[in-house]
């Protein structure tokens, strides 16, 4: 069966991505449209036009995650909109879900909105897990830079099990990242001015 499925997507048969497809994308890789009604067991991403498994993440991944984003969303201010894990549109290719995004509004309507175009994104956060750990230090920040994203958080567990929050902020000659010339590393409170100003507490009591 595998067989038969990898000669129908190297000849280009698949019109749209299914439970039984996905692993076999056509020649030239999936598009969104081909994948935007899939339904998986499991969440999932499209990353060069190949449908990535996003692994299981932690209790505390998700604790850490849910508090900034809280604490973003507390501090929000228009025209600026908060997400957790909603589908960005880099390309018809490349469409993955950063834990968090800040996103201007202008000109889109959230209530109907299934993916936020790359365009609109100010800040895009991701929370390291062991099982993402080269993707969240190295290939997504690359792509959120290369894609315009001016600023960018990685959220890595200290060794007391509290956040810490590493800034950077886009460099728009070289379009590459750079540490945070205000603070470029945040351990117990994070503040910042970009893309609003924002104070959050990192010492989760539940930590």
């Amino acid at each position: 069966m595998g067989a038969a499925m990898a000669a129908a997507a190297a000849s280009g048969q698949w019109e749209l991505a299914t439970p039984e497809n996905w692993m076999f994308p056509p020649k030239g890789g999936w598009t969104f449209d081909q994948v935007r009604e899939l339904v998986l067991p499991f969440d999932w991403e499209l990353m060069d036009g190949i449908i990535v498994v996003r692994g299981a993440t932690e209790w505390w991944h998700d604790y850490v995650r849910d508090e900034l984003y809280f604490g973003l969303r507390s501090a929000t201010r228009p025209p600026f909109f908060v997400g957790v894990e909603r589908w960005t549109m880099f390309d018809e290719k490349n469409v993955p879900k950063p834990d968090i995004v800040v996103c201007d509004k202008t000109g889109l309507d959230i209530r109907s909105l299934d993916c936020t175009p790359v365009a609109s994104i100010a800040l895009a956060v991701e929370v390291v897990s062991p099982g993402s750990r080269s993707q969240d230090r190295f290939r997504k920040p690359g792509m959120y830079a290369e894609a315009g994203i001016d600023y960018f958080w990685r959220v890595e567990r200290g060794e007391d099990h509290l956040p810490v929050v590493y800034e950077f902020w886009r460099d728009p000659e070289s379009g590459v990242y750079a540490a945070s010339p205000e603070r470029p590393v945040h351990t117990g409170e994070l503040i910042t001015s970009v893309p609003f100003p924002v104070k959050i507490d990192l010492r989760l009591p539940e930590l």
